[in-house]
């Protein structure tokens, strides 16, 4: 069984955000031939997509090919639309997530969804957050690694963490606005070079800023293997242990002692990135990811995996095992797929 946690959809159509909300620098769609759309930031191209980024049915098929039973549907991160007016990004979050919930309620077998809040008002994105768990159904939220550049050691988002906490639900952190953007332009750097960075900076803020340690039971998943944290985890440490004056200051527990309390997806595109994920993290941490239906994710979800010397049970639980339990969600649920 494979559940792929790391997989984004739109709906095929929405409203005409600048025209519903006043002002621009939203995302439209531009449906300019059969099966494929441009997606637009007012009148400036920001990337083609096709039907497989809408259609459930199309996701299907697609995921058949690989073996993949269930996805987890999470938004775009374009459209967290942190910087809009907190209502507005409010009312666009209701929408997206209506229409996840929807494809899950036709397809409860085939798909998980997470939410997205208007994370810029606390007391709006817990409200949002609360109808996610409570009435639509969902296992949990995605959010972005920054808010409006505030790190997540903010103190006005740690009640939106809290209460995911206390309703049981799985976060999700991915990489956007990242930073470093004036430099990093030219050769698609944001991508290959920025998202990397700015995970490990919320992954940093979330441990040093005491985030995990006051929330022991939050159920949180980085995206992109964690970006760079695995790599310098060895740096982070060596420091907080020589600077402790600038390094825990919030918190004293040594960065290293959070290694296998929160997880990863696996989408780290080499064999030898993934062996040393497993080896610094555990499997129990790892869950199959593979940004689709993106060029730069996994083009066939969980190649990676397979191709690795591990036994079957390890397999088993990168495939699988550790998406159900980040999810709190029983094998059983999806025995169709």
């Amino acid at each position: 069984m494979k559940i792929d946690i790391h997989t984004h959809i739109l709906p095929a159509t929405w409203p005409n955000l600048r025209e519903r909300y006043g002002y621009g620098g939203f995302v439209r769609l531009e449906h300019h031939k059969p099966c494929c759309a441009r997606m637009m930031m007012d009148d400036k191209f920001f990337r083609e997509i096709q039907d497989n980024c809408w259609d459930p049915k199309v996701r299907m098929h697609e995921c058949g090919q690989h073996k993949v039973g269930v996805q987890v549907l999470s938004t775009v991160p374009v459209m967290f639309n942190y910087w809009a007016k907190p209502e507005h990004t409010y009312d666009l979050s209701k929408l997206l997530n209506d229409h996840i919930a929807g494809i899950v309620a036709d397809y409860p077998d085939r798909f998980i969804g997470l939410g997205t809040l208007p994370m810029q008002d606390t007391d709006l994105a817990i409200k949002e957050l609360e109808r996610c768990i409570k009435e639509l159904g969902m296992a949990g939220i995605q959010i972005g690694t920054n808010i409006n550049g505030c790190n997540l050691d903010e103190a006005r988002l740690f009640p939106i963490f809290e209460a995911a906490q206390e309703l049981g639900a799985a976060v999700f952190i991915h990489p956007w606005d990242m930073l470093g953007k004036d430099r990093t332009n030219k050769f698609w750097m944001p991508w290959l070079v920025g998202m990397p960075a700015e995970t490990t900076v919320a992954i940093c803020s979330m441990i040093f800023g005491g985030v995990l340690e006051r929330l022991p039971k939050l159920r949180v998943a980085f995206a992109h293997g964690g970006g760079s944290f695995p790599a310098t985890i060895g740096r982070i440490a060596h420091g907080f242990e020589v600077r402790p004056d600038l390094c825990a200051v919030d918190n004293n527990v040594n960065p290293r002692e959070y290694l296998g309390k929160f997880y990863f997806d696996s989408l780290v595109h080499d064999p030898q990135a993934l062996d040393y994920l497993v080896n610094l993290v555990g499997a129990n941490s790892i869950a199959l990811g593979t940004d689709y239906p993106f060029p730069l994710g996994e083009l066939e979800p969980g190649k990676l995996i397979e191709s690795m010397p591990y036994d079957l049970a390890t397999k088993e639980r990168l495939l699988s095992g550790t998406a159900l339990e980040w999810l709190n969600l029983k094998k059983e649920q999806f025995v169709k797929a």
